[in-house]
């Protein structure tokens, strides 16, 4: 890991948790603080200050009307550091030779496969550049692929998807690549998921990315469940008999006739209620909503979870427990730098598939201390829940999108995460986002960041319960998403203490577009290059707190503050 990369500056997780938990206790009043300019940095003589949101918050943590609850949100529900399996295996002993020229994805892949056949462990790559011709796959729960540190392992990517697997076409048609949102160079995927998905793509056929198959048809009810609140945590459940402590279920929620789903995802009231939902086909293709979720305990018909549920549960909505296609658990890639072999950025949407890391069907995994360099699409999170990106880096020529978050994708936690300046200009017809979340993904964070090109990238198909907090942005990008795709926003997005170096407001200050949803310290900040207007008509029940400070904000990062509350 590089000095740049460690970042000693900034404020460790005991000093922010201590900071958080003060601020619970009201402790917080009256202490010495600078005060940010319109970029965010400090000046002399003004008080930290506590929100009002905040004081209410606090007291109904799990029911808040703007802000969600994300405490748990990443690996273990955010409670266990990351593991350290034991090491099973040496790239080197399988074939790999750093030397920069020798084609060392056969063996890395050999040593992969082999620690998940023999039910996990670490697979070390020693420092030294490991040429790649081909992708590297970890496939089994329990294995972690360990560099010696971004700055002193690479793995030099020379293909691209495109040529390994072939062409991935869009479900939408056209020319699109869908390799401009989808695949990683590293990717993490259970065998099962990943092998239909090879088996479409060379079949020119669209495979569905999400948990339960193209047709929705890959999963069995467990059971159905009684009516139950937002921020829940027990259910009543019909038939226990399946269920046991440990084991991963979806939660299904359809949608009625009258969108009542959706509604409540948007907040509910008279905009969502007067919104046509019926025309948006994208948005519907990913219903029903399907929330993966551990269970903690099993009592009778009593059924406690490992998170609180993020949304009501009704009647309407033929609420179920099921199966799903067996989860990758408790895998990783940890200390290395991918870098591909330097090309120029593609048109929008026509990426060729240099892409970085990507979790898909993933639960409770991890990237950290990873670096990706010249690649289309950074770090993906699939179908991925109550995973950890922590130290990761985008650097090079400029992305499509340096982080994507799709095709429901909940409880995901990205911290210490840094987007840098690209390294040439960006070529006409290209796009950069940001950071992503799209496709009714729900109650991800990220925290800690410094953005050097970007924006919050809200790409349509009605996320929700979302929040980005303590980052530092230069907001020169440009969101995306199909018409088609629905609402930039659900209810319950929050944005916490945002320092935006370039002073536009362009998907930072939400109180205009987001329903239900909060904007709290950003610096002042004004409209110019992408302009929104909001999806739904009339009051957005949106609330503005602290508008012209950021760093005079306390709590300082709404995620580690959350994380201090004593909500069980």
């Amino acid at each position: 890991m590089t000095d740049a990369h460690r970042d000693t500056g900034r404020l460790t997780r005991r000093t922010l948790l201590t900071g958080a938990t003060a601020v619970a206790l009201g402790a917080t009043a009256g202490r010495a603080a600078a005060a940010p300019d319109r970029t965010g940095r400090a000046a002399a003589g003004r008080t930290h200050q506590v929100p009002a949101l905040w004081r209410e918050f606090t007291r109904t943590p799990l029911t808040h009307p703007q802000i969600p609850y994300i405490g748990r949100a990443g690996y273990r529900a955010g409670t266990a550091r990351l593991p350290r399996p034991r090491i099973v295996a040496d790239v080197t002993d399988y074939g790999a030779v750093p030397d920069g020229t020798t084609d060392c994805a056969p063996a890395i892949n050999r040593a992969l496969a082999e620690a998940g056949r023999a039910g996990g462990g670490t697979v070390l790559v020693p420092p030294g550049t490991y040429r790649i011709d081909g992708l590297i796959r970890i496939g089994h729960s329990g294995v972690v692929l360990r560099g010696a540190g971004s700055g002193r392992t690479t793995l030099y990517a020379t293909k691209n998807l495109t040529e390994l697997i072939g062409v991935y076409g869009s479900r939408y048609g056209g020319d699109k690549s869908s390799w401009s949102w989808a695949g990683g160079l590293i990717w993490l995927a259970p065998e099962a998921r990943w092998n239909s998905l090879v088996a479409a793509i060379r079949a020119q056929a669209w495979p569905f990315e999400g948990w339960t198959g193209n047709r929705r048809d890959e999963w069995t009810t467990l059971t159905t469940l009684a009516p139950a609140r937002r921020g829940d945590r027990t259910v009543t459940v019909a038939d226990p008999s399946r269920l046991h402590p440990g084991r991963l279920v979806l939660l299904r929620l359809a949608d009625d006739a009258d969108h009542t789903l959706l509604k409540h995802m948007a907040g509910g009231g008279p905009g969502p209620e007067t919104y046509d939902w019926d025309d948006k086909t994208k948005l519907l293709s990913y219903v029903p909503y399907e929330w993966p979720v551990r269970i903690s305990r099993v009592h009778g018909r009593t059924v406690t979870l490992e998170r609180p549920l993020p949304l009501d549960v009704r009647p309407a909505w033929e609420p179920r427990l099921t199966t799903h296609v067996e989860e990758l658990t408790g895998a990783g890639v940890e200390g290395l730098t991918l870098e591909a072999v330097e090309t120029e950025q593609s048109p929008h949407l026509l990426d060729k598939g240099y892409n970085g890391v990507v979790l898909q069907c993933a639960y409770d995994c991890w990237v950290d201390d990873v670096t990706v360099r010249h690649v289309d699409n950074g770090f993906g999170l699939v179908a991925a829940s109550a995973c950890t990106l922590r130290r990761t880096r985008v650097a090079g020529r400029g992305s499509h999108h340096p982080y994507f978050c799709r095709e429901g994708s909940h409880d995901n936690l990205v911290e210490d995460f840094t987007i840098e300046q690209r390294t040439v200009p960006a070529p006409p017809g290209t796009q950069l986002h940001g950071i992503n979340v799209e496709g009714l993904s729900s109650s991800n964070v990220w925290s800690r960041g410094e953005m050097q090109m970007g924006t919050f990238d809200s790409h349509r198909g009605l996320p929700f319960a979302d929040v980005r907090t303590d980052i530092t942005v230069n907001n020169d990008g440009q969101h995306g998403g199909d018409a088609s795709a629905g609402p930039l926003f659900g209810a319950r997005f929050t944005h916490w203490n945002i320092r935006v170096t370039n002073g536009r407001a362009g998907l930072m200050k939400i109180d205009g577009l987001a329903p239900w949803s909060a904007t709290v310290g950003i610096n002042e900040v004004t409209e110019f290059g992408q302009i929104d207007v909001p999806d739904f008509t009339g009051d957005l029940h949106s609330r503005l707190e602290l508008y012209g400070t950021t760093d005079v904000v306390r709590p300082r990062n709404l995620y580690e503050a959350q994380r201090a509350l004593p909500v069980r």
